[in-house]
């Protein structure tokens, strides 16, 4: 008899994995047991040789479907175990970060689905219905190993039934801790009603009309009739949230596809078990309210995630707006006293139940642009799956200040925390820390170092450089880079091409369109940006694209272009409010409050200024949303702006004052805005091409990677990528990791990385 311990890796607690593995050896006709230790899973198998080899091969290609194993190790056994194969009690071990993976959460399963609609099953109609392939997760846990008593569901003990189905290896709720029945399990409530009468109850006000503050899986959610306008404006006045798009949360892929266009990725996506929002092209008819997506060519669509959203949406028969549980700028509400204070003054009703939420997610967002997969948020169902990543010992990556996250990375992988937003706000601050330390505690990964932006005002920055282990800091353009090689795995130099709003350069001015070649030991060189032009007022440009577009239109860094003429600049400016005409004059004229930018993001909103569709804006990105919506798909067919390409200090600049100009006289002249719109991205992905083009022809890798928030607009990255491959070039752009902000602890990760082993 040979005997062999064994040891598995990975996502391999909380989905069903001791269970596949006590099927797998009893089919074999081993003997042996299996536990969780830690953060893994080991044990020791004892018979036939050959069907230890087929147990051992059937361990990392037959796993459950939200198993993820990284490695299975065998090793000689230690002693002979007992006749039969057995479950045994999970084992705290010693802490080991190598084997801390924690498990997102899964949306509702196909078979919970049938018994939740099965009137003959005990938990007909169960909201909180869930087995070991699919619940919650990382929102309940608070150790490893992942049992029932280390989840916030031990406060429900187990009644006969449900003990039942948790201690049979044979049962698919073996083990899955949150596990419950309307007999022992969470209950809704809704002010002193319980159960059916309370989801009644939150259904009679939405259909009424009204908002409902509804507890989900990683937060509190806003929910209110989607095809309302009435509702829906007053969800926005109450959130303080006057333009960005809400999520729309429909039945099933049906009622989805009535909605919007989907194509096959698309489709997996809605139907996976992360669930996330799906960006999605709008039909041009559809029930839903206008004020849902106001100026957005895309709907946010999802499909439920729990029971209890099933239930709500079958009794309701209509799509649903579920929006993130907060105030605009504050962190989605997690605790029950908390949301009630916060959620007082927006919800017409609170529905609850009794199970805590441990950690904060709220939902991720994710869009297809062709075959490929842009993350826009990653939260549930993605957060904090980890991500491969060669570290020579453990570090942080503190992020950026919008659209937050962190990394914690050892032993070869990174766990990207979830989305956290802007920190600026001092509660979203303090959830920052408190998703820090949860996440640090339970994959036990202790930074040595921390990897944090060159911005000194930005709170991430100010927060690395208090702790007590060395920082290393990182450009903001070249992590978004390395997010991205990182990401494919990619050892060799890249040449780099990084699009969003704004970030610190190492020279101490503000970049955001920008060419770099990046090499494997950590270091960047810049080889080609845009010219740059003053923002009036610094961060008010942001939110006053017409800012912006005066600041183009007279102090652009003109490289031998003539600019607008003084008519044409008259005509513009006569749109807009003459006061603020006067200040921006003067601070541009005197270069007071002015920081200047090589901003791709700046020159969106230039280009939506001066086209009308933007000049003030309720969100970072809303007037390039209404660029792209303006623009439809006539892309490649659009005659391009004048754009050049020329050498200054030592770069390639693009030269878009030239473009600027074209786009003023051309829409003066009476081209319509679509068609203008269209060649401003035609023109955008050109002027790549061209900075690319002269990069390469001095020697710079022919490995090209997409980072910044620019490249969620999907007409520029795929005229990008098109342009770029037209040259035989390889391009590369992120998928599991956020294109633009979210991504930028990742890639500092990555760039402290490889600093370090360079130095070793």
């Amino acid at each position: 008899m040979t005997v062999r311990r064994f040891e598995v890796l990975g996502i391999v607690q909380g989905v069903g994995f001791r269970p596949f593995v006590y099927r797998t050896a009893v089919g074999l006709g081993l003997d042996g047991w299996v536990a969780n230790v830690d953060g893994h899973v080991e044990g020791e198998v004892a018979g036939d040789p050959r069907a230890i080899d087929a147990f051992a091969a059937r361990l990392g290609t037959g796993a459950p479907p939200l198993a993820r194993v990284r490695r299975v190790g065998l090793a000689r056994g230690l002693t002979v175990p007992g006749r039969g194969f057995h479950v045994r009690d999970s084992v705290p071990g010693a802490a080991r970060a190598a084997a801390r993976e924690v498990p997102p959460d899964a949306a509702v399963c196909d078979a919970c689905l049938r018994e939740l609609y099965d009137p003959a099953d005990r938990r007909h109609r169960y909201p909180f219905i869930n087995c070991t392939d699919c619940g919650p997760r990382a929102t309940i846990i608070d150790g490893l190993p992942y049992d029932r008593e280390r989840t916030t569901m031990r406060r429900f003990p187990l009644c006969p039934a449900c003990a039942a189905e948790y201690g049979d290896p044979a049962n698919r709720r073996f083990h899955a801790e949150p596990v419950a029945c309307p007999d022992c399990g969470p209950r809704l409530a809704w002010a002193g009603l319980r159960g059916e009468d309370a989801l009644r109850a939150a259904a009679r006000v939405i259909a009424g009309g009204g908002i409902v503050a509804l507890k989900g899986l990683g937060g509190y959610q806003l929910v209110c009739d989607a095809d309302d306008r009435r509702a829906v404006a007053e969800l926005r006045r109450r959130k303080q949230r006057p333009a960005k798009p809400f999520a729309v949360m429909v039945r099933d892929v049906e009622a989805a596809a009535a909605l919007a266009r989907i194509g096959g990725g698309a489709r997996s996506l809605l139907t996976s078990p992360e669930r996330p929002v799906v960006l999605l092209p709008a039909r041009r008819r559809h029930p839903v309210a206008p004020e849902v997506a106001p100026g957005a060519p895309r709907l946010g669509l999802f499909l439920p995630t729990t029971g209890l959203h099933h239930l709500l949406l079958d009794g309701l028969a209509r799509p649903l707006v579920v929006t993130s549980g907060n105030l605009g700028g504050e962190p989605i509400a997690i605790d029950d006293d908390a949301a009630r204070r916060a959620l007082a003054s927006v919800a017409d009703g609170f529905l609850t139940h009794d199970r805590p939420i441990r950690s904060r997610y709220d939902d991720s967002v994710v869009r297809v642009t062709g075959r490929t997969r842009i993350t826009v948020r990653r939260a549930r169902g993605l957060a904090p799956a980890p991500l491969p990543l060669d570290v020579p010992t453990p570090l942080a990556g503190a992020g950026a200040q919008l659209k937050h996250t962190f990394t914690l990375a050892a032993h070869g992988r990174a766990h990207l925390g979830p989305h956290t937003g802007d920190l600026s706000d001092a509660a979203t601050h303090e959830a920052f820390l408190r998703a820090y330390d949860d996440l640090k505690r339970l994959t036990g990964v202790e930074p040595e170092a921390v990897a944090h932006d060159l911005h000194p005002g930005y709170l991430s920055t100010q927060w690395a450089l208090g702790l007590p282990v060395r920082r290393i800091a990182v450009q903001h353009h070249h992590a978004h880079v390395a997010a991205v090689a990182a990401e494919h795995g990619v050892r060799e130099p890249v040449l780099g091409v990084a699009y969003d709003g704004l970030g610190l350069g190492d020279d101490g001015t503000l970049w955001g369109g920008e060419v770099l070649v990046a090499g494997p030991g950590g270091g960047f060189c810049r080889v080609g940006r845009f010219a740059t032009a003053p923002l009036p007022g610094g961060d008010a440009a942001v939110r006053h694209p017409c800012r912006t577009a005066l600041g183009h239109l007279l102090d652009a860094e003109a490289l031998g272009t003539p600019r607008p003429s003084p008519g044409l600049v008259r005509r513009f400016t006569e749109r807009l409010d003459p006061a603020e005409v006067r200040a921006v004059s003067a601070m541009v004229r005197r270069g007071v409050r002015c920081p200047r930018a090589s901003s791709a993001g700046r020159l969106f909103d230039t280009a939506a200024a001066l086209l009308g569709l933007g000049g003030h804006v309720g969100y970072e990105g809303e007037a390039a949303v209404r660029l792209e919506a303006a623009a439809g798909t006539a892309t490649g067919h659009a005659v391009p702006l004048a754009h050049r390409i020329v050498r200054a200090g030592g770069l390639w600049v693009y030269d878009s004052s030239a473009t600027v100009a074209d786009l003023l006289e051309r829409r003066a002249g009476g081209e319509p805005v679509p068609a203008l719109a269209a060649a401003f991205h035609r023109t955008l992905a050109l002027a790549t091409a061209g900075l690319v083009a002269r990069a390469v022809e001095a020697g710079a890798p022919r490995t090209v990677c997409l980072g910044g928030g620019c490249f969620v607009n999907g007409l520029l990255l795929t005229e990008v990528r098109r342009q770029l491959r037209a040259q035989g070039l390889r391009v590369l752009v992120g998928g599991e990791v956020p294109v633009g902000d979210g991504g930028i602890s990742y890639g500092q990760a990555a760039v402290a990385a490889a600093r370090l082993a360079e130095e070793r």
